[in-house]
């Protein structure tokens, strides 16, 4: 049965980019004169924009609840930002002139709030609450919320909602292996979730164990800010990728002891600090356990339906934003609350759960074809660009082009790469240089990026 508007109460999860994506279209949508249901969003931090602020903390924050920052300092983002600019709000509409293409994390921070503050997106969000718990009532068919003040140190009265947004993002919570003997390592362990300064590890000897971009990353700013040498471990095999004399791949990690790590092949290393690149894992402990997403990261995770709407339970009114491996990142959270919030509001109607089971296993087995970065870019092109058909997003948001321009760079050099400059798909718009190349810029500030 379809809700009246005034049965409708939506809540969303996070006031990071896929959270402020949902709240930034509701609000474009009241603006333009259609109504829309009450709106709460609920970030447990003090300011919006989730991972892309920076938090020197590490292990729990100032209320005792687990860092959601992942961001370091000197940090550049890996993708040119022409392959996540949003089509109504460019680069060159916020700053007013062309820019490098890989802008430093202060620098995209701006952008995004930029965008945000054209429809005012922010006055949905309680700041510093956080969810504790939400269940379905299938009685009811609504959800029940609790949630905490941390400012004030009080627990809420319930809330209800007839909608769930969940855009708390997925890169906080670290997968930490175990390696037989890292316990008699005598140096400094930690993830990449806990890493924020690249200067700490100066003339040191690293072992960084992953081969996503976290790993590609950190130990390329490792060497930059005078790592003596990086060994990079992973199962997966050689990247593929041009890598400084003071960076070599091995296969994955066999043993430690001491100082000394053992790898598959039968070599072995001294080191002087472990730095786990294995990624993260989809938690959502606020969630009853009918409703929460389990699953590794993947390109198309399980039982949601066109990535969104949670089919096992809460009669199609929850919906995740933003839990994909990914290779798009804005671009594609925000075509995805675009085809949330029609969806919300009756402008789209679902099918029957048996056809949005089909759905979702046609797309899983399409990953079976899925064996390189080329591929995942595709799957995922087609993916966005689904939605984008469905839901009436009036860009073309196929920026694929550019992610094979930037494989190629990668290949011919990572430590140029990040000095490449790339060309607007929606203004036409070809970035500029930096002052410095990548590797010799060491300011990461606002001022010294854009100025």
């Amino acid at each position: 049965m379809a809700l009246s508007m005034e049965m409708m109460r939506i809540c969303v999860i996070g006031a990071g980019p896929s959270g402020m994506s949902m709240l930034y279209h509701l609000a474009k949508m009241e603006e333009q004169g259609k109504r829309i249901p009450d709106v709460v969003c609920y970030e447990k931090q003090s300011d919006c924009g989730g991972l892309w602020n920076f938090d020197w903390r590490t292990g729990v924050d100032e209320h005792g609840e687990p860092i959601h920052c992942s961001m370091y300092r000197h940090l550049w983002t890996n993708l040119p930002k022409e392959c996540f600019e949003f089509p109504d709000y460019t680069f060159d509409q916020h700053f007013g002139k062309a820019i490098p293409s890989f802008p430093t994390r202060e620098v995209i921070l701006d952008y995004l709030n930029g965008r945000w503050k054209t429809v005012n997106a922010k006055k949905f969000v309680r700041l510093n609450t956080i969810v504790k718990n939400v269940i379905h009532n299938p009685d009811k068919d609504n959800f029940t919320v609790w949630a905490r003040d941390q400012d004030d140190e009080k627990d809420l009265p319930p809330e209800q909602f007839s909608h769930i947004v969940v855009a708390t993002g997925h890169y906080s919570f670290p997968n930490m292996p175990y390696f037989k003997g890292v316990e008699t390592f005598p140096g400094r362990v930690l993830h990449s979730h806990d890493f924020r300064d690249a200067r700490e590890f100066t003339g040191k000897r690293l072992l960084v164990i992953g081969s996503r971009y976290s790993a590609e990353d950190i130990s390329l700013q490792c060497v930059k800010f005078g790592a003596t040498n990086v060994v990079c471990s992973s199962r997966s095999g050689p990247m593929g990728l041009k890598w400084p004399a003071e960076i070599q791949e091995r296969p994955l990690l066999e043993r430690i002891e001491g100082q000394t790590v053992y790898f598959k092949d039968g070599t072995s290393t001294e080191v002087d600090v472990v730095i786990y690149c294995t990624g993260y894992k989809h938690t959502f402990n606020f969630l009853a356990d009918n409703l929460r997403l389990q699953t590794e990261n993947t390109i198309y995770p399980p039982n949601l339906y066109k990535g969104i709407i949670w089919v096992k339970a809460g009669n199609k009114r929850l919906m995740y934003i933003g839990m994909q491996d990914q290779y798009y990142t804005m671009t594609m959270f925000d075509v995805q609350s675009f085809w949330a919030c029609r969806v919300i509001l009756g402008e789209m109607i679902l099918p029957e759960n048996a056809t949005m089971e089909t759905d979702i296993a046609r797309w899983i087995q399409r990953l079976e074809n899925v064996t390189s970065f080329a591929d995942a870019v595709d799957f995922q092109t087609e993916y966005v660009m689904d939605l984008c058909r469905e839901s009436g997003y009036q860009h073309n948001l196929d920026v694929k082009y550019l992610f094979t321009d930037l494989d190629r760079n990668r290949k011919e050099s990572m430590i140029t790469c990040r000095d490449n400059v790339f060309k607007s798909k929606f203004t036409g718009t070809v970035s500029n240089k930096h002052t410095k190349p990548f590797m010799d810029a060491f300011d990461d500030s606002y001022d010294a990026f854009v100025n």
